[in-house]
Parts: structure tokens; sequence; C-alpha cells
């Protein structure tokens, strides 16, 4: 009969896993009580770090539906459970790795998949949701500036020629409504230039 506080921790890890959108599965031989904490403070509040022993781990995975996850089970584990960002999550990781060279990044799972260590370094090399947001809203704000710009060309353009005309009709002395009747008169085709077109 297994025991109660084996039962209870098998349900915590396998409630964990349902929540997260992605684990990652690392080793911490060598790291102390007080890095332990300092990688939970990096990942918070992007993800939880559980230590927990394989067999339990691998009892709540399956209670759970995840798959993929065995062969990682190997040595001393512990699991970040990623409900957050996963991007900012496998940047936390990363480079707590890269200073502590006793955390060993061994995999994970994201969405169902498996995901390797190069898989997991690929996420964290991503920019992360917030910022990736906010380029977009550039982009699409400097567009939509220049479409504005391109609509009003137009019709600008055509304000500031009659203008031009009807001052150069001014200072050679003729009227405004002279100006305008040339215009129009200049848009026309001359009747010798339509007669030999047909």
């Amino acid at each position: 009969m297994a025991r109660p506080d084996k039962v209870a921790a098998v349900e915590e890890i396998a409630e964990r896993f349902r929540g997260a959108n992605a684990s990652v599965v690392t080793e911490f031989r060598g790291l102390t009580v007080s890095q332990l904490k300092e990688l939970r403070r990096a990942l918070t509040p992007a993800a939880t770090y559980q230590v927990a022993k394989n067999t339990l781990v691998r009892r709540a995975a399956a209670d759970a539906g995840v798959t993929g996850l065995d062969d990682l089970l190997v040595g001393p584990t512990a699991i970040a459970f990623v409900t957050g960002e996963a991007v900012d999550a496998a940047k936390a990781l990363r480079n707590f790795a890269k200073v502590h060279k006793s955390l060993v990044i061994k995999g994970g799972i994201m969405d169902g998949r498996p995901l390797t260590v190069d898989e997991v370094n690929r996420l964290a090399d991503l920019e992360s949701r917030e910022v990736l947001l906010a380029k977009l809203a550039g982009a699409m704000m400097g567009n939509l500036a220049k479409a504005a710009g391109l609509f009003a060309a137009p019709a600008s353009q055509v304000a500031r020629l009659a203008a031009a005309l009807a001052d150069k009709r001014t200072a050679e002395g003729g009227t405004t409504t002279e100006a305008a009747a040339e215009t129009e008169a200049a848009s026309e085709p001359e009747p010798e230039a339509a007669s030999a077109e047909s």
C-alpha cells in the first residue's frame, strides 16, 4: 500500500504538469541551498522549480498524461514547471546554468511534445512575447502612418498646384477666376488634336 505522503507528492506533481504549458527537466547535483533559492527567484513568476524523486515524477507524469520524459529522469532531478512565458523561463535557466555549471538542462516538454536541450536553448534565444508584440505594434503604426501620408498626398498636391497657379496668374495681372478657367481649358484636348486622333 502506498504511503499517503508519496500519494500526495505524486498528485501535487501531476497537478503541476497539468497546469504547466511547458516543463524543463534539470539536474542540480552540486548546487547549494542558497543557489537553489537564487534559481527559484530568477524563475519567478514564469515558472516554479521543484526537486522531486524520479519514481514520483514518472508516476505523476503518467497520471497527467505526459510522455517522453522517462529518459531524462536519471540522477538528482528538479523540474521547472512553466506557467508563464516559456521564453522567460528558458532564458532564466540558461543564464543560471552559464554561471553555475552544476545546473544541467536535460530537456523538457512543451505543448505535449518533448524538447531537446538544443530546443530549450533556441527557445531561450527568442525574444519575449512583450518585446515581439511591441515590435509588431511599432511596425503596424509605421505602416499606418505611411498609408495616411499616401492617401493625403494627392489632395494636398492638387491644392498646392491650384494655389501656385492662382498666385502665378495674380502676379501676371489676371484674376483667380481667369486662372481657374485657363486651368480647365488646358485640361481639355484641342479640337485639331482630337480630329487628328480620329
